[in-house]
Order: structure tokens, then C-alpha cells, then sequence
């Protein structure tokens, strides 16, 4: 019995610990810094198993401690809407002060294990955890610029894992960063479609006129025309080391057809189920592009 008891205690803290680290989007996100890193070894910048499992770990430090300080901070207001009110801290599961502690340890670990790659990489881990935190967050019951100030911290991963595999930050971390940086704002504009009115119980404001309107829906397909203009730079040869091939631009571009085609029938349907195939979408193209990318690099 006893046993019994001690196996599910610990199933429920390592469930928990998932949940407030939200495991799901943090591998999604160490995914992209994967991807950075393939991208950014070279013959003078080897490839390390090392490096990229102290890369991954520390990563997740990095968005799991950004996610728990979240939900910390957004305790009261997680507690009013459906979708977060059975996180471990509004449901009671987990103490406020023992989530801070999951959320300080882990900033630890993750920028000091960062830091081993190289000082630029815990840097720019510092300053996503910070802009997460303590701007966005609180910004998000006060204005729809949150996911403005949101996606810098969003795009930090991508660019990141290029920083760990050269330790230098220049025009080819620049430019993963601007793909990234566009990215957010379709599929969290999306995300706050769907989600309008759960967000609305609890004040928060995503969308950027504040309402389900064609004015929110033409912002996206603006948006989405940007990612795609910025997912196309490598092929043009002003992006240094990084560039990808007239094929794989051709990829690239499909792929951006294929989510702009999804933001202009939202623009034409206006409903929650048109935004949340946009959502699906842009997750997919993120992670395409990702592989398109490298693929062309070592097969080239």
C-alpha cells in the first residue's frame, strides 16, 4: 500500500513538473534551438554531442523556469479561465512559494550549464527569462503590445543554438531570429482567436484591434507575408554563412503559401475552428522550415 502511494506521489510531481513547465511547448521550443545549432556547425565550429546535450538541457532550464515564474505570477488569474485553472499552483497541487523555487533553481541551472557553452548563450538566456517574466507577463492584462514584447523572448531560441555552436551573434543569428520573431504573431494571434473568450474572463488581451474582426485577421496575412519574406533571405547571399539553396527556397516558400492560405480563410471565416488550423498550421511550418534548412545544409 505504502509503495503504492509512494509511486504515485512521485507520478504526480513529475506530471506537475511537466505541467508547470509546460513540457510540450519547451520541447517544441529546444527543438528550434536544435535546429539553430545544426545550422551553425561548420568545420571551424565542429559539431559536440557535449555541447548540444548541455544545449538541450539548459534550454529547457531556460523556458521551463519562464514558464513556471508565469505561472506564479499569473496564479489568481490562471484560476479564471477553463484552460489553466487545473495548473498545479490554481488548483492548489503546488505551493506559489515551491513553484518559485522549481522556477529560481531552474534559472540556475539553465544559464550556468548555458554559460559552459558560452558566455553569449546564458546571456541571451538571461534576457529571454527577464523579457518573459517581467515584461510580457505583467503586460499581458494592460495591452495587446504584449505579444510585441513577447516575441523577443519567443525568438531568442532559434537564434540560440547558432550562439552556442559559434559563440558569435552576427547577421546569421540576426536573421533566425527575424524568421522566429515574425512567426509569433500569426499563431499567437491565432492562439488568442480561440481562446478569445477564456482570455477574456481573466482580462488578457492578445488580439491587436482587441476583437475577432477583420482588422485582427488582415494584421495576420500582413504578418504572414513578412515571415515569409524573412524565411527567404538565406537563398539571396546576404545572410554570411547562413543560406540555403534555390530549392529549398522553393520549399520554404511553398511552405509559406501553405500557411498564408490558412490566414486568409481565417480573414474570410472569422470562427474559432478557422484560428485554431491556423494555430496547427504555423506549429508545422516553424518546424518544417526548421528541417528544410538543414536538410539543405548537409545534403548540399
Amino acid at each position: 500500500m505504502n509503495a503504492a502511494k509512494n509511486t504515485l506521489s512521485i507520478k504526480s510531481i513529475f506530471l506537475d513538473f511537466k505541467e508547470i513547465t509546460k513540457a510540450g511547448l519547451a520541447i517544441s521550443v529546444l527543438f528550434s534551438s536544435i535546429a539553430g545549432y545544426l545550422l551553425g556547425v561548420d568545420s571551424e565550429h565542429p559539431f559536440k554531442w557535449s555541447v548540444l546535450a548541455v544545449l538541450a538541457i539548459g534550454g529547457y532550464c531556460m523556458v521551463g523556469a519562464s514558464n513556471a515564474f508565469n505561472q506564479v505570477i499569473e496564479k489568481d488569474i490562471d484560476s479564471l479561465m477553463d484552460r489553466t485553472k487545473n495548473r498545479p499552483v490554481p488548483s492548489g497541487r503546488m505551493s506559489p512559494k515551491m513553484a518559485l523555487l522549481v522556477a529560481s533553481l531552474l534559472t540556475i541551472v539553465g544559464i550556468a550549464l548555458l554559460y559552459t557553452i558560452n558566455a553569449k548563450s546564458a546571456m541571451f538566456a538571461a534576457i529571454s527569462i527577464f523579457l518573459y517574466t517581467s515584461v510580457y507577463t505583467p503586460l499581458k492584462t494592460v495591452t495587446s503590445l504584449s505579444v510585441f514584447v513577447g516575441a523577443f523572448p519567443g525568438a531568442i531560441p532559434f537564434m540560440l543554438g547558432w550562439v552556442a555552436a559559434t559563440g558569435e551573434f552576427g547577421i546569421e543569428a540576426g536573421t533566425l531570429f527575424l524568421i522566429q520573431f515574425f512567426w509569433q504573431f500569426p499563431h499567437f494571434w491565432a492562439i488568442g482567436w480561440f481562446l478569445y473568450e477564456d482570455y477574456e474572463k481573466a482580462g488578457i488581451f492578445m488580439l491587436p484591434t482587441g476583437k475577432k474582426d477583420k482588422g485582427t485577421a488582415l494584421q495576420i496575412i500582413l504578418y504572414t507575408i513578412w515571415l515569409i519574406i524573412a524565411s527567404l533571405l538565406p537563398v539571396l547571399g546576404f545572410t554570411g554563412q547562413l543560406f540555403i539553396s534555390p530549392i529549398a527556397a522553393v520549399l520554404v516558400f511553398l511552405l509559406g503559401i501553405w500557411m498564408l492560405f490558412y490566414a486568409v480563410r481565417l480573414y474570410n471565416l472569422r470562427t474559432a475552428k478557422a484560428a485554431r488550423t491556423l494555430m496547427l498550421v504555423s506549429v508545422s511550418y516553424i518546424s518544417l522550415l526548421q528541417i528544410v534548412f538543414i536538410v539543405d545544409k548537409f545534403l548540399r
